[in-house]
């Protein structure tokens, strides 16, 4: 008889020992009972051990799927550095099929990519680095340097994978890649079916594809030799899972190039400070094409006068015009002009949305959805005023006002899958849409060929949130919407802000290299990425258990030294999904003391965010 130690996917439990008469390899897949589950549960192999003491269930099933040592080694760091069990680090993995034998074909691609001097040189240093940072202006051409890099490790027999912030990236990616791989590329995302994803994935697990672009989850497929990473726009927050495991795809890349020796780019032209920080870089400054900037600033909030003429202008002389918002639908709070209450979610501790269309106030927390009052719920006498317009009210009024232009929408009310994304995209860059309102999708590095004028509404509440990366954040976030504007010849941005000598010093007189090293001189001493930082959710139906679990931790993580509690509250939104939430921020210097404190909370109605992003 053989004795294992099986982790179950998905489940937090630790892992449980289970017999076999038949010798399984490490890694392979099997069904196993549990005690109060009729239905067999999925597990993997993790260990062989000797016979315990204690009388063991057989497995029941030994599949055809199996996960590499590759794949356990990098599920058990996940484990260990974002506090999970092994089964929920695999959970993120797609299983190798040994039904499907790999064959490596070696065919030869040609790009007919030829690179400037300025981006021969950014290529040579990548490759001489392996792990290194492509600090690249809009517009001097990273991907043709991702082209040529993937060419070379495709060429070589290897497989590369291309990560990209979410789907608003695919569509014009898709079409230079497909050109210089053909059909060697799959696209990989949350909106591609089921049925193409088991297509992709046997084509993969055969050697027909070598080249993976997508999201999140295209770093967790079979491959069998992947040499090369690259993350695009690797500034973007969204490669921090926001689910468990918790983890940042940038650091899963760095730690899977070190241990595995592979080569891995990562580009922006608005690198996150703690990119800037730990890899070394190289910087494209030089252009395809010769753009100067105009930037105006607006003090009065929503359409005024002032910006409604640039528009004018703009579109009357056959140009496009793209209008940026924080917040989607048509306004983000309704406050009572007598009592002074917002119309508040039902479930979670959070002001409700106003979608005209749909006649509703929604929450974009729990996805609750009310018939909008005709008064305030809480006095019943007051009138409801609306607050922090949306995309939604910005489309509505701009459509009034030029009732001949093309107006459309382009955030996640209207983009909801693949098809509406790439039609959206197609008809904005054959001039057939003449103003495009959005999010920031706007932002997510796509060529607007005939945008003249970009304007920005609510930069000012990003940049005063309560956080030490709202300065980032913002500068950041106007550079690329910035960008999108006079990507040929001169372009005009209009900047609605209270703040305009800040975004004036940044944005006319200081290179981004030049914040991101003031920005380190700031944050030395007490935040990422000086110190490492998590932190603590406790949430409960029952508000007083998720406010006792954090107060007895609290005390706890109080007497660890090299521990710093920087503070323990009820969270920002205090109830989701109606259940009370409290929090503790933790910051170390010492990543290993950090580490251990995390791994010895116990409470059952406790969540962990290592490397937390506030």
């Amino acid at each position: 008889m053989n004795y294992y130690e099986v982790s179950l996917l998905k489940s937090p439990l630790n892992p449980l020992t289970y017999q076999s008469e038949e010798k399984i390899d490490l890694g392979a897949e099997v069904l196993v009972k549990l005690r109060n589950r009729k239905v067999l549960s999925p597990a993997v192999i993790i260990k062989e051990v000797e016979k315990p003491k204690f009388k063991c269930t057989d497995i029941s099933e030994i599949s055809a799927f199996y996960y590499s040592k590759n794949m356990l080694e990098i599920s058990s760091f996940i484990s260990m550095y974002y506090v999970c069990s092994i089964g929920e680090a695999l959970s993120l993995y797609t299983a190798f099929n040994s039904e499907f034998a790999y064959k490596n074909d070696l065919k030869q691609y040609d790009s007919q990519i030829n690179l400037s001097q300025e981006q021969n040189r950014a290529y040579d240093f990548c490759e001489k680095e392996k792990q290194a940072l492509l600090f690249a202006n809009t517009g001097s051409g990273k991907t043709e340097i991702y082209i040529r890099t993937i060419e070379k490790h495709l060429n070589e027999g290897s497989q590369a994978v291309l990560l990209m912030p979410e789907i608003s990236l695919t569509p014009q990616m898709q079409k230079r890649l497909e050109s210089a791989f053909n059909t060697s590329v799959a696209i990989w995302h949350s909106k591609i079916s089921k049925k193409k994803k088991a297509e992709i994935i046997e084509k993969l697990l055969k050697g027909e594809i070598k080249l993976i672009a997508g999201a999140r989850s295209a770093l967790f497929l079979p491959y069998n030799n992947l040499q090369c990473i690259i993350v695009d726009e690797e500034h973007d927050e969204s490669y921090k899972a926001d689910s468990k495991p918790r983890y940042n795809l940038k650091d899963i890349s760095i730690y899977i190039s070190k241990k595995y020796k592979l080569q891995a780019i990562f580009g922006s032209a608005t690198p996150s400070l703690a990119s800037f920080y730990k890899l070394p870089f190289v910087r494209v400054k030089e252009t395809f094409f010769t753009t100067s900037k105009k930037y105006y600033y607006d003090e009065e909030e929503n359409l005024s006068q002032n910006i409604i003429n640039k528009i004018h202008a703009t579109i009357e002389d056959n140009h496009q015009v793209i209008v940026f918002l924080p917040t989607r639908a048509n306004f983000k709070y309704q406050i009572c002009s007598s009592c002074g209450k917002s119309v508040e979610c039902p479930y979670c501790s959070v002001s409700m949305s106003l979608h005209k269309n749909d006649r509703a106030l929604k929450c974009h927390y729990c996805s609750y959805t009310q018939a909008i009052p005709a008064s305030c719920p809480s006095c019943i006498t007051g009138i409801i005023s609306n607050f922090r317009i949306g995309t939604a009210q910005i489309e509505e009024e701009l459509k009034s006002l030029f009732p001949s232009k093309v107006i459309k929408r382009f955030d996640r009310d209207i983009v909801k899958t693949d098809k509406q994304l790439r039609t959206l995209l197609n008809e904005f860059n054959k001039k057939e849409i003449d103003i495009l309102v959005g999010t920031q999708m706007l932002s997510k590095g796509h060529d607007y060929h005939n945008v003249k004028l970009a304007v920005i509404f609510g930069i000012d509440s990003i940049l005063n949130m309560s956080s030490y990366k709202a300065r980032e954040r913002a500068i950041s976030l106007l550079i690329q919407i910035s960008g999108r504007s006079g990507r040929k010849g001169e372009g005009e941005v209009i900047i609605q802000s209270k703040n305009s000598e800040f975004f004036k010093h940044y944005l006319e007189n200081l290179d981004y290299e030049e914040f991101l090293k003031e920005e380190l001189e700031i944050r030395e001493d007490f935040y990422p990425p000086y110190v490492k930082m998590a932190k603590v959710i406790f949430a409960s139906t029952n508000g007083l258990k998720a406010q006792d679990e954090m107060n007895f931790y609290v005390k706890e993580l109080k007497q660890i030294e090299f521990l710093e509690v920087v503070g323990f509250k009820e969270c920002v939104i205090f109830k989701i999904a109606n259940k009370y939430r409290y929090e503790i921020i933790l910051r170390s210097t010492k990543v290993n003391v950090l580490l251990n404190a995390l791994h010895n909370i116990s409470s059952n109605i406790a969540t962990i965010d290592m490397d937390v992003i506030t």
